[in-house]
């Protein structure tokens, strides 16, 4: 049965893992950066949002990047990697 529900999309949010509740987050040069992995394809996604209020503004920017892995851990520590590069590259440019 469960078979049938992947082939129709119908599995229930109880079958899908954990991976968007992954809520590591680390503060980095006043910006806060949170890792959302997904599941993609038998493997986490790397995913991750890098916030800050600007002007009582809270601004985000998203990022998706193409790196998978096996390990919600390492995928998480990998995000906020990512994170804390794009920061460091671009700074407040990233909100634009």
């Amino acid at each position: 049965m469960s078979f049938l529900k992947k082939l129709f999309g119908l599995s229930s949010a109880s079958d899908a893992p954990a991976a968007q509740n992954a809520g590591k987050s680390v503060d980095y040069n006043g910006y806060t950066i949170r890792a959302t992995p997904y599941m993609e394809g038998g493997q986490y996604q790397l995913c991750g949002v890098i916030s800050k209020e600007v002007d009582g503004v809270l601004k985000e920017h998203r990022f998706v990047r193409a790196d998978r892995m096996t390990s919600l851990d390492d995928i998480s520590e990998m995000a906020l990697a990512k994170g804390r590069q794009m920061i460091d590259q671009q700074g407040g440019r990233i909100f634009k």
